[in-house]
């Protein structure tokens, strides 16, 4: 499926943003083609960048990896409850008390994105894992509607916006 082919009430409006980022992309090829987009991208970032912050109180590109790790999981496991026909409701989470209770100052580079390719690697082949039928599956996240298949093209429209604000507000 290709995310310009996803409904709009397998979404909430606020994820809107993640999804629109997207031209028109194959979940499955995105989500390992995006992986190494996004390494090599962070790999040409000047070292001295990665504790960089443009403004008091926001956060460094080190810290917005270990978000876009984060974040990933929480939607991969989100992702797992529903294609399962969990019909729990999820919460939401809170980004800054994850960011606050990390340690990403402190990571090397080489760190974070060995962990990020790890976590990527493992929600790909969860996604490829699952039938038509269950990414097909909708739950409820975050007060919302969100479908299994909505969830992968989230992970990948989060990524690249951060990806976007590293180039406009960093570099």
């Amino acid at each position: 499926m290709n995310s310009n082919q996803l409904p709009v009430n397998e979404y909430s409006k606020f994820n809107a943003t993640y999804i629109n980022a997207l031209e028109n992309v194959e979940l499955f090829e995105e989500l390992e083609i995006s992986l190494h987009d996004f390494i090599k991208f962070v790999q040409n970032i000047p070292m001295d960048k990665f504790d960089y912050s443009y403004a008091e109180g926001k956060w460094t590109i080190k810290e917005i990896i270990q978000h876009i790790i984060d974040t990933e999981r929480i939607f991969a496991y989100r992702a797992l409850r529903i294609s399962r026909n969990d019909k729990t409701p999820l919460p939401g989470f809170e980004e800054n008390d994850y960011v606050d209770n990390t340690d990403a100052k402190n990571r090397s580079i080489q760190d974070l994105l060995t962990e990020f390719s790890a976590v990527r690697h493992s929600n790909l082949l969860m996604f490829k894992s699952f039938s038509d039928e269950q990414l097909r599956r909708i739950g409820i996240a975050s007060q919302h509607e969100v479908s299994v298949r909505a969830l992968g093209f989230l992970i990948i429209g989060h990524m690249k916006h951060h990806q976007k604000i590293f180039i406009e507000r960093y570099l």
